[in-house]
């Protein structure tokens, strides 16, 4: 059994540009989905965050008009209090990247106020990429990959991902009120992002970078994730 690195955001808030905090956190299907697919198939999860904090999941991810009813949003709540590992994550600063087979960062509006500017998390991300292991991002957690600065550029320049895009952002509402668009941002770091269409699963491989656009790319992202294991 080998183990999966989960690199989760530490915060519960999003600053807005003006100056505001919207309330956020991880986003619920982009952990649980991965999370079961990684166990499934016998593989043990480790969640690391910075400074060990007990991350914080986004109340709107458990909502019930986003998960097609009551129901799900109920059986989604249930399966995230079953992952025990989110109780006692570990400092991204003492991960030790031989610990892993893989590493996986789940969204939400999190990432882009801790992971993003997280210089750490970007050495990981750089660690991860150079060692030739699977490294999975989805939806707003591509945010992480902007701290992965190296001799002043972006160690993910020049490769092809998929993140949560402007077009998803502007009909969540978010758009206008954001201090700073995900999709530009890495467009602006050299980033190729591969755009699909808004809510549907895209999910893009580049070498050993496996990204997904938004929740609904993260199961198949986990079963790419994991075919790159075998």
């Amino acid at each position: 059994m080998s183990k999966i690195l989960f690199v989760m955001t530490g915060v519960d808030y999003w600053t807005l540009a003006d100056g505001t905090r919207h309330p956020t956190g991880f986003w619920a299907e982009e952990a649980v989905a991965p999370y079961e697919a990684f166990k499934a198939a016998g593989h043990e999860v480790v969640v690391a965050t910075p400074g060990g904090v007990v991350p914080t999941v986004d109340k709107g991810s458990l909502a019930a008009e986003v998960n097609g009813g009551q129901e799900n949003s109920d059986k989604l709540a249930a399966k995230l209090a079953a992952m025990t590992e989110l109780q006692h994550p570990i400092r991204i600063a003492d991960v030790s990247l031989d610990d892993y087979a893989a590493v996986f960062y789940p969204g939400g509006h999190g990432p882009m106020e801790d992971l993003a500017v997280d210089a750490t998390s970007g050495k990981l991300l750089i660690d991860t990429l150079a060692s030739g292991k699977p490294l999975g991002v989805v939806c707003h957690a591509p945010a992480a990959l902007l701290a992965a600065e190296q001799d002043g550029a972006n160690a993910f320049a020049g490769y092809q991902v998929a993140a949560f895009s402007n077009a998803e952002e502007a009909q969540a509402g978010f758009a206008d009120k954001a201090a700073w668009l995900l999709e530009t941002r890495l467009v602006e770091a050299g980033v190729q992002v591969q755009v699909g269409q808004p809510w549907e699963p895209n999910v893009v491989v580049d070498r050993n970078l496996v990204t997904g656009q938004n929740p609904s790319s993260s199961a198949p992202l986990a079963a790419e994730l994991l075919s790159k294991l075998h």
